[in-house]
């Protein structure tokens, strides 16, 4: 569009400077002009020249005031020349340029297959790699779940140790303890010989474990109260040591280990009820010796009442008149009321296992009874009096006649 604006633009400042000069030339003509003295026709010729010339000019001029391209064309051709040698070397190593770049692209692209293709290795080694750590990973957790098992198995094996060290600090104590032991137990032995000697040549007075005297001492009171008691249950274990001796011997004394008087005491004072308590032989007592005892405690309490039922047994009778038959029999039921009150609270005598009395003339009426008695017979047995765990027990038996089945 600009380039039909330029054309317009020159034929139309060329028209209007050809007519302008063809006024002019026609002017020149008719008024027979001359110019340095040159006839009018050469005159009309120069006009005509110069009228060229202006177009020319004007032309130009208008061309290079209207077009900086016209301008350049004139007056820069060769720079623009230059510039267009310029930019054609430009263009050529551009090309070359270009060229190598993409030979380079072609080898970039060559390297980019293969860095694909080493990629596609590494991506396939990445997870052989990482299958491989997975399987590195579990025996890894396997190893870390035996490392805890191997830490719990030592610190178990550590434990044991200690409690071998222990064990062994407890043989060794045990050991010397023992050893201690032994000379005790030699010294027990020269005892025993020693009172075996004297049994051979003496006698016993109070067997091991023999009740040497018993009483109840009320519990829930001060130790001084208490102690007083005991005491005095002490001295009557003495005298009666002393009346089985003979009164006034010295060897009638009771000797009763402290800590266990101490203990015996505090048992009782912290009691809320009363307790039996009995001062029982600690070994056998042979005539001579110091008298060793021990105090056995139990609480007390009423096991039966007077009147109260204790046992019944049936037995078969013959009427035969048979005494030595007939004391069996009744023994065998007192044995049986023996141990039925026994385990019913009343503290049997520790040597005999007895926990009452019966004198001889009461058995002695029983056996009388029983031998002219027929059939089945009912023996029951009842509490004469009130009878607390310290006893003894004493009892009415009553015969009573059963009605067989036929």
């Amino acid at each position: 569009m600009y380039g039909i604006v330029l054309i317009l633009v020159l034929i139309i400042t060329g028209g209007v400077v050809a007519v302008i000069g063809d006024r002019v030339g026609t002017k020149v003509g008719k008024k027979r002009l001359s110019i340095f003295g040159l006839r009018p026709r050469h005159t009309s010729t120069i006009v005509t020249i110069v009228t060229g010339i202006v177009i020319t000019t004007l032309t130009f001029g208008i061309l290079a005031a209207a077009s900086e391209n016209v301008r350049t064309a004139l007056f820069g051709m060769e720079q623009l020349n230059r510039s267009m040698q310029e930019t054609k070397n430009k263009l050529a190593r551009a090309s070359e340029e270009l060229t190598a770049a993409r030979e380079e692209q072609g080898k970039a692209d060559m390297a980019l297959a293969e860095l694909k293709g080493s990629v596609q290795s590494l991506a396939e080694e990445a997870e052989r790699l990482s299958a491989g750590n997975r399987v590195l990973s579990a025996k890894n957790d396997a190893l870390a779940r035996e490392n805890a098992a191997l830490d719990d198995l030592n610190q178990s094996l550590a434990a044991e140790n200690d409690a071998l060290v222990a064990a062994n600090e407890t043989l060794a104590a045990d050991n010397t303890q023992l050893i201690g032991d032994k000379k005790a137990l030699e010294k027990h032995t020269y005892d025993l010989r020693r009172g075996l000697e004297i049994i051979r040549e003496g006698d016993i007075v109070y067997r091991a474990g023999e009740v040497i005297a018993a009483g109840v001492i009320k519990g829930g009171r001060p130790e001084d109260e208490v102690r007083a008691d005991v005491t005095s249950l002490a001295q009557l274990a003495s005298r009666n040591v002393s009346a089985r001796l003979g009164k006034d011997l010295p060897d009638g004394e009771i000797w009763v280990y402290s800590p266990e008087v101490d203990d015996a005491v505090t048992r009782i004072a912290k009691s809320s009820g009363d307790m039996v308590v009995r001062v029982v032989a600690a070994g056998n007592l042979v005539r001579g010796e110091a008298i060793r005892a021990a105090l056995d405690l139990h609480p007390n309490s009423i096991v039966y009442r007077q009147g109260e039922f204790i046992l019944a047994q049936s037995y078969r009778l013959t009427g035969m008149g048979d005494e030595q038959a007939s004391e069996s029999l009744v023994m065998d039921f007192l044995k049986r009321v023996n141990a039925a009150a026994a385990a019913h609270g009343i503290l049997p005598d520790p040597i005999r296992g007895t926990v009452g009395v019966i004198d001889g003339q009461q058995l002695y009426d029983i056996v009388q009874t029983v031998e002219p008695l027929y059939g089945m017979i009912l023996f029951s047995a009842y509490a004469r009096d009130d009878t607390d765990a310290l006893g003894p027990l004493r009892l009415n038996i009553k015969l009573e006649q059963e009605q067989e089945q036929e």
